[in-house]
């Protein structure tokens, strides 16, 4: 197989499958979600089974435990798919919607529509749980998508894509406006990814290295995040009961995803109160606590930090997504002081404060600049159907159209739509004749 004209069939195929999707009705296209979402739970048996083999091939080369997560489909996860499915095909539909319209003194009307971005490559490691995701999004907002998963989970999603043409097919909307990569080959994608005339945008779901080398070779634009290293500061002034539940579910209910805080910030005043009830909360949930020096001190010889691992912080452990049970700590002085921290050390990604003062919450949440900012609660909610998005395509960091979880508003674009009733620019138009026109035969003769 010639990789180069593989990838290149797939891009013109999502291309040419756009003015289809321009006829296509918000009715046909819930009925794909819909029809997609019943086929889930048809096909279960067939999704679980080719699933199991991934996971065997996974274990086989190494992967992780947190890895080995990501990549399982089981009963939960496959209801989850079915759900997502459910509330995009209940949302609105975004595509036509008249964002704002004004009068000009000349009468015309200029407004603003949402239409949609056209064709979506979307790169993502390890969840096959994505291939429904980000299939989902693009059917509702009317995009052409390309779907290219890790070759860890090439099983999966080679059922789910078929799942989801079979849904299209039996509906009538356009099954050539879901491509699905088909090969581990990374040349094809290497290609794709310079097939500008084609592809209208890339989205890469994944670690950092993945996303920079996506950056660096795409010809067309990248919507991305590099990595999640999130922050949660307990304030001088915080409830110690919310402190103390948000630090443990921001950690520990499930590390090995971007929206889990890598760092602990915590005021002076209250770090000898917090840290040593949070210490023997994260001990028993087997966290590694990576601390600063004063840290130490507080819990050094604690008798509720017995259980916990405490090691010397590095400056590079703040600056690391460990996706882990693994947590860097840090006691500041002010407020002000963990702003800065954050500036330096975080990922614009998700921060949040656990304070009682609206002053100190205001602030933080006017001078952090993250894409997603929390007053009491856990930054685990960054995530598109937690935001009530139905799902998410990824999480933007860029200072974009799109920032946070991409939802359907976030997968269109505005354009201009104007309506006039015979309007001209300077009132230049058509010259009137006025009388008999005269022609210079000499002239024309020379000619």
């Amino acid at each position: 197989m010639d990789i180069k004209l593989y990838a290149e069939k797939l891009a013109i195929e999502a291309k040419n499958a756009q003015k289809d999707l321009r006829k296509i009705t918000t009715d046909i296209k819930n009925k794909v979600l819909l029809r997609t979402a019943e086929l889930l739970i048809e096909r279960k048996d067939e999704i679980q089974k080719a699933n199991e083999t991934d996971l065997e091939f996974a274990e086989k080369k190494g992967y992780s435990k947190a890895l080995l997560d990501r990549l399982a489909l089981n009963e939960k996860r496959i209801q989850g798919m079915v759900q997502v499915l459910k509330d995009v095909a209940s949302l609105p539909d975004p595509v036509g919607e008249i964002i704002s319209m004004w009068t000009r003194p000349n009468g015309l009307k200029v407004g603003q529509m949402r239409v949609p971005l056209g064709t979506i490559l979307i790169i993502y490691e390890a969840r096959p749980n994505v291939t429904i995701e980000a299939a989902s999004l693009c059917i509702k907002s009317s995009n052409a998508v390309i779907l290219k998963g890790g070759s860890e989970t090439i099983n999966s999603n080679r059922v789910l894509v078929d799942i989801l043409k079979q849904a299209a097919k039996e509906t009538g909307f356009p099954e050539n406006s879901i491509q699905f990569v088909d090969t581990t080959e990374r040349e094809a994608i290497n290609h794709l990814l310079t097939l500008d005339q084609y592809i209208d945008v890339v989205i890469p779901r994944g670690g950092e290295s993945l996303i920079r080398a996506v950056a660096e070779k795409a010809t067309m634009p990248v919507i991305k995040h590099y990595k999640g290293v999130c922050n949660l500061y307990i304030d001088n002034e915080a409830d110690l009961k919310k402190a103390l539940n948000i630090a443990y579910n921001a950690k520990v209910e499930r590390p090995s995803v971007c929206n889990a805080i890598e760092n602990l910030i915590v005021h002076k005043d209250i770090a000898e109160k917090f840290l040593p009830e949070i210490a023997y909360y994260y001990g028993k949930a087997g966290v590694e606590m990576r601390c600063d020096e004063k840290t130490i001190e507080i819990l050094k010889n604690h008798p509720k930090a017995n259980d916990v691992e405490i090691v010397p912080a590095k400056e590079e452990d703040y600056y690391e997504e460990f996706l882990d049970l693994i947590i860097a700590v840090k006691i500041v002085d002010s407020l002000d002081e963990a702003i800065d921290f954050i500036h330096k050390y975080g990922s614009n990604h998700s921060e949040s404060i656990v304070t009682e003062n609206y002053t100190k919450g205001m602030r933080f949440i006017n001078e952090v600049d993250s894409s997603a900012v929390y007053i009491n609660a856990s930054t685990r909610f960054t995530d598109g159907n937690e935001f009530g998005l139905g799902a998410e395509m990824g999480i933007s960091t860029d200072k974009i159209h799109a920032r946070g979880p991409m939802g359907l508003k976030e997968l269109t674009i505005p354009k201009f739509i104007i309506f006039g009733n015979g309007q001209i620019r300077n009132n230049v138009g058509i010259p009137e004749e006025s009388g008999k026109i005269e022609i210079n035969t000499e002239k024309c003769e020379r000619l």
